[in-house]
């Protein structure tokens, strides 16, 4: 499928995710924002990939790289039809590439969220 042929997904910010993501560089905020465009398309950016700790690749995180930082956009395609952002960071931690576990934890629970969200969603279009 390429781009603009499709119906797009409805993307779904959680918590402060879309108020993070307006902060950052016009550079990084492209680049995430081409990631999650395409994932309203069904496809995956090349530099996407699963996030470690939430089992296969339902959640999916994409890096930015700009002026020798680094920022994280983590989303879930998880819930059918919809793309739900859980998180948008700068990753501060000089230790390792991995994600700290308090970002880890607002992670898991946005997730929840986004599942009862979609949930209640799901139940309110069939009444």
């Amino acid at each position: 499928m390429t781009p603009g042929k499709v119906p797009l997904k409805p993307l779904v910010w959680m918590g402060s995710s879309r108020a993070d993501l307006s902060v950052f560089s016009d550079a990084v905020r492209g680049e995430m924002g081409f990631a999650l465009y395409l994932a309203q398309c069904g496809e995956k950016h090349p530099k996407v990939k699963p996030l470690k700790g939430f089992g296969g690749a339902g959640v999916l995180e994409v890096v930015a790289d700009w002026d020798g930082d680094t920022f994280r956009a983590v989303y879930t395609v998880r819930l059918a039809g919809t793309v739900y952002v859980l998180h948008v960071f700068q990753k501060k931690a000089k230790r390792g590439i991995a994600t700290p576990r308090r970002d880890m934890d607002l992670i898991a629970r946005r997730l929840k969220d986004a599942e009862a969200l979609h949930a209640r969603g799901k139940l309110q279009s069939k009444e």
